[in-house]
């Protein structure tokens, strides 16, 4: 009996010495001993796993590229009896609007006999690919046309077109919704937005209301609201007459 206790006493000694130097290793690196990690290559010289291959990348998207515009390439007739304007469309890559669609539109707003032409000192023609121009129509998103427009009235932002440099600048959100302001289509206020900024073309200012209920004249900013006339798109009335309203100072 007293040869197996001190056997039993041996092997409890050895046993709890080994569990501190266990303990020791595993305190000391938080894992493997030291020895056991010099078994593996240093990280640095490790081959590196194989990279998945990437997905490929996207097109890129037209608004990727705000302010690059498209031209249109489709030539017009002559519309009207005065010398022939040359014009051309360019819509802007991120409005998502075709370039010759959009200049056949123009070009019949511009050929309706309730327009400039019914004035015979005017005449405009759609120019094609490469031939010069004297203005040029700008379909742009609302950013692009206030920094075309220098736009810094805060309720114009985002909302108005205007005509500079010989250069018209649609808006984009115009040219799609029409006007709140404006009771009528959004086609119809298409018609407003050419004869409006094309009659600044032409050197004619601004026009107001001359009386309630009167159509409102071409020349007025019907975006800032009617003032008692009613919405109306175009210079003249089918018969010819022009819709005046007293200038604007």
């Amino acid at each position: 009996m007293v040869l197996g206790a001190t056997a039993l006493a041996a092997l409890s000694v050895a046993a709890y010495w080994l569990g501190l130097e266990r303990g020791a290793a595993t305190a000391a690196g938080g894992g493997p001993s030291p020895a056991a990690g010099r078994v593996a290559a240093p990280a640095e010289h490790a081959s590196p796993a194989p990279s998945p291959t990437p997905p490929a990348s996207p097109s890129p998207s037209p608004t990727a590229a705000p302010g690059a515009f498209t031209a249109s390439s489709t030539a017009g007739r002559v519309q009207g009896q005065g010398r022939p304007l040359r014009w051309r469309v360019e819509t802007e890559n991120a409005s998502g609007v075709d370039p010759d669609s959009a200049a056949r539109n123009i070009e019949e707003i511009l050929g309706d006999r309730r327009g400039w032409i019914r004035d015979p000192s005017y005449g405009f023609r759609l120019a094609g690919r490469g031939e010069p121009v004297d203005f040029t129509v700008k379909i742009a998103t609302p950013s692009t046309t206030d920094r075309l427009c220098d736009v810094v009235t805060p309720e114009l932002v985002g909302e108005t077109n205007c005509q500079a440099h010989h250069t018209i600048v649609v808006n984009l959100k115009r040219w799609q919704e029409g006007s709140p302001k404006f009771r009528g289509t959004a086609e119809e206020y298409r018609a407003l937005i050419i004869n409006h900024e094309v009659g600044h073309e032409l050197g004619r200012g601004h026009e107001t209301c001359p009386r309630p209920g009167a159509p409102a004249p071409a020349m007025m900013q019907q975006i800032k609201g009617l003032q008692g006339c009613t919405s109306n798109a175009w210079p003249h009335t089918a018969g010819g007459t022009y819709l005046a309203g007293p200038p604007v100072p």
